[in-house]
């Protein structure tokens, strides 16, 4: 076996004890999911886990430039299911490389110290057109296409594409959904301009 066959394999092994197996299990989930003979993309999926395993603790996002945007958890419009809280890093907008995601999803619980839970990465590109009815610049990452183009969700963030990668919440639709069904916000009165929020399904 070469050098580099053997790295892949070893890749591959690791990304698969870090709960990355891209594979369904026995009962069936949803949603797109990277091709697991697809060297590349697990090892990309295992580089976004381990640069972003120090977010874990909220203080590291904000330390190095995550910060809160829309000020509200994000619930989906069109179904059930929610993202949580969005923290971006402006200097990762657009990016594709897995170590610099533009942004980390925390959820609504706080933990004893009062501090939110890391459950999701995304990666975060501008609609080159900024026309919804066209696609032909949709970005790729872990060989899955981005979702969108879409809406921004707060003021002033253009039309978009994204992707989601699960990687410290389960997420029954699939690891790279948009929204988890197992999870909600909490109630709130409703406001103007939700369809601001929409998100793809």
């Amino acid at each position: 076996m070469s050098v580099r066959s053997l790295k892949s394999v070893v890749t591959c092994a690791a990304a698969v004890s870090l709960g990355l197996a891209a594979v369904a299990p026995a009962h069936g989930v949803e949603g797109p999911a990277p091709d697991p003979r697809d060297a590349k993309a697990m090892r990309d999926m295992a580089t976004a886990i381990a640069v972003t395993a120090k977010y874990a603790d909220e203080r590291e996002a904000l330390k190095d430039g995550y910060v809160p945007h829309g000020q509200e958890c994000m619930t989906n419009p069109f179904g059930v299911g929610a993202m949580g809280y969005h923290y971006v890093k402006q200097a990762n907008w657009g990016s594709k490389d897995p170590a610099r995601p533009t942004a980390l999803l925390y959820s609504k619980e706080k933990d004893r110290n009062g501090r939110r839970k890391l459950q999701t990465v995304e990666w975060m590109s501008t609609d080159r057109d900024q026309d919804l009815k066209t696609a032909d610049d949709r970005p790729i990452m872990f060989g899955l296409p981005f979702d969108g183009p879409m809406p921004g969700h707060w003021a002033g963030m253009p039309k978009h594409y994204d992707l989601h990668m699960w990687a410290y919440k389960e997420n029954p639709a699939g690891r790279f959904h948009n929204w988890n069904p197992a999870l909600t916000c909490p109630r709130k009165s409703p406001a103007p301009g939700g369809a601001g929020h929409a998100h793809g399904h």
